[in-house]
């Protein structure tokens, strides 16, 4: 399809954005949901002559030696290899419980990994013993005792969008990227194609069930959810944008729409899916004579102006998802926004052009707009919108920041000049990707994702295929970061345009004193003013400090 160039898929598909877990199975829904399990409820007797029903899948140990051993290592980014003792399979709460039991009996650090998309070595520092593999953990469904749908941590985004519209004609407001898990995108706070519509994913989270350990070293279940006279309610708080592997093992996410009671019928418990999804590719070309640096400049400003007058709760332009993609001209890269909306939104050919018109302004640019209609479903399942680079090119390095309003006149210049830097590679980019809209009729303390008055988030990106190449592969990104955010110390510290970055695109170079020199913590810069709620949670939840990695969640002393 026309978005499906490099820098739309590859790039994009980094991003979990498209062109960026008490019930059972039953033997007629297993295989739907693109191979994820569908939940149909409560568990019961077969009958006599009844369809067998699936076999339990797990757990399985797999250690040094085994053949499958090299091939669990590696999540989706090859810059991070772990070498755990064991690489525990498991496919329920209860094996969870007891692959959680042992590492602690052990003394050994365990870590969870649901889809593998991380873009640090949180799932694959040297130090971990036990890496815990909940990808067999895939169900998608309504659960009929809780009255929301659940979905498990292994599930993929395609999976569940497959599995919820051909059930019940429903979707959420998560990533593009098929591949993603759902186990790390939704307790960071995913968004996607239609956030600024209704909001983040986490806005949809009713409830969450998570492995924990207490004070003595017993494992347990505990289910949380948003009920305010709910006793574990901070539990389900802190998932809803508090990150992955902070505060237990999550087994289990319910969704409903945030204004449901579970009175309604299913398929009024979540939004809506849309019937089919208008798209259009705006590209310029980098070798247009009229190409100068003023003009990239002018590009990049108008498509922020727009953002800013354009991402007003149920704004008309809120149902447009917008992304401006641009890799470095030097070897081939290219210059595009892509948008995407709902093809049944008032005005949305006239709406999509305008932007195209807007953002194109006073640059004397000679822009191409196709445009065109895909199903929905197979605009988030799209096998081109998968890994980050391509299934060879997976090593990875991400930096990001969240916009209050566009980038001043210094950063678009320092903005232009990385981009044009002439040992920059087409694997070398920039998004601004269109945010706000319903994301910002949500309290900044509401949810654990406290960004809630942006209307973009900025991407500093690359991927590349050897390890030769990490240094120099690193550095542009390191760079061009440095010189946007340097009036700051080097990073987005919140102020009238910036509001610090996204926890589920992790860089800890915002933890490194060199790289951050603005003497604001990673943590303010990633959670604001809710840090020490989290804090909180992590003293009560975690206490011996099981869940940890190179930028978790500490836990308060004062609890």
């Amino acid at each position: 399809m026309a978005v499906g160039t490099v820098a739309a898929t590859g790039l994009l598909g980094a991003l979990g954005s498209p062109v960026t877990e008490a019930a059972t199975t039953s033997a007629a829904g297993a295989g739907a949901g693109a191979g994820a399990r569908t939940v149909t409820g409560a568990a019961t007797a077969a009958a006599p002559g009844a369809e067998p029903q699936p076999v339990a899948f797990g757990p399985f140990s797999i250690r040094p030696g085994d053949v499958r051993y090299e091939s669990m290592l590696r999540g989706d980014n090859f810059r991070f290899v772990g070498a755990p003792d064991e690489v525990r399979v498991v496919s329920s709460a209860e094996e969870v419980v007891r692959a959680v039991q042992d590492a602690v009996r052990a003394g050994h650090w365990v870590a969870p990994r649901s889809g593998g998309h991380c873009f640090e070595n949180f799932t694959a520092d040297p130090g971990i013993r036990m890496l815990l593999d909940l990808s067999p953990m895939n169900a998608v469904g309504f659960d009929p005792q809780m009255r929301a749908f659940l979905v498990e941590p292994g599930a993929r985004l395609g999976e569940v969008y497959t599995a919820l519209f051909k059930g019940w004609g429903v979707t959420i407001p998560a990533g593009g990227c098929p591949d993603v898990g759902a186990g790390g995108h939704f307790a960071g706070g995913g968004y996607g194609p239609l956030s600024r519509r209704y909001g983040s994913v986490v806005d949809h989270l009713y409830g969450v069930e998570v492995v924990v350990v207490d004070s003595d070293g017993s494992v347990r279940v505990v289910r949380a959810t948003r009920e305010a006279d709910d006793p574990n309610r901070e539990l389900w708080w802190a998932h809803t944008g508090g990150g992955g592997g902070n505060f237990g093992v999550v087994t289990k996410y319910w969704l409903r729409d945030p204004g449901a009671t579970g009175d309604e019928p299913p398929e009024k418990m979540l939004p809506p899916a849309p019937g089919n999804m208008y798209f259009q590719l705006a590209g310029w070309d980098w070798a247009d004579p009229k190409m100068s640096p003023e003009a990239l400049i002018k590009l990049l400003r108008n498509f922020g102006t727009w953002h800013e007058n354009n991402s007003a709760p149920g704004a008309p332009g809120t149902g447009l998802y917008a992304i401006l993609i641009a890799t470095c001209p030097a070897q081939g890269g290219s210059l595009e926004v892509v948008i995407q909306a709902d093809a049944a939104w008032p005005d949305v050919e006239r709406l999509s052009q305008e932007l195209v018109d807007a953002v194109n302004a006073g640059t004397g640019l000679t822009v191409q707009a196709p445009a065109g209609v895909l199903p929905w479903l197979h605009m988030v399942t799209w096998p081109g919108d998968g890994e980050g680079g391509d299934k060879f090119t997976r090593r990875q390095k991400l930096k990001a920041g969240y916009l209050r309003k566009g980038y001043t006149d210094a950063q678009l210049a320092a903005l232009a000049t990385a981009l044009q830097d002439p040992t920059g590679t087409s694997a070398d980019g920039f998004l601004l990707i269109g945010y706000g809209g319903q994301v910002q009729a949500v309290a900044s303390d509401a949810t654990a994702t406290a960004q809630r008055d942006v209307v973009m988030k900025a991407v500093f990106t690359t991927a590349w295929l050897y390890e030769s190449d990490d240094a120099s592969q690193i550095s542009w990104v390191r760079r061009a970061y440095r010189a946007v955010y340097g009036a700051t110390g080097g990073v987005p510290v919140p102020d009238e345009t910036s509001n610090g970055s996204y926890i589920n695109y992790p860089d800890v170079d915002l933890a490194d004193p060199a790289w951050n020199t603005s003497g604001v913590p990673w943590s303010t810069l990633y959670y604001l003013d809710n840090y020490p709620r989290l804090q909180a949670v992590k003293a009560r939840w975690d206490p011996r400090g099981v869940f940890h990695h190179a930028m978790s969640i500490e836990a308060s002393t004062d609890h």
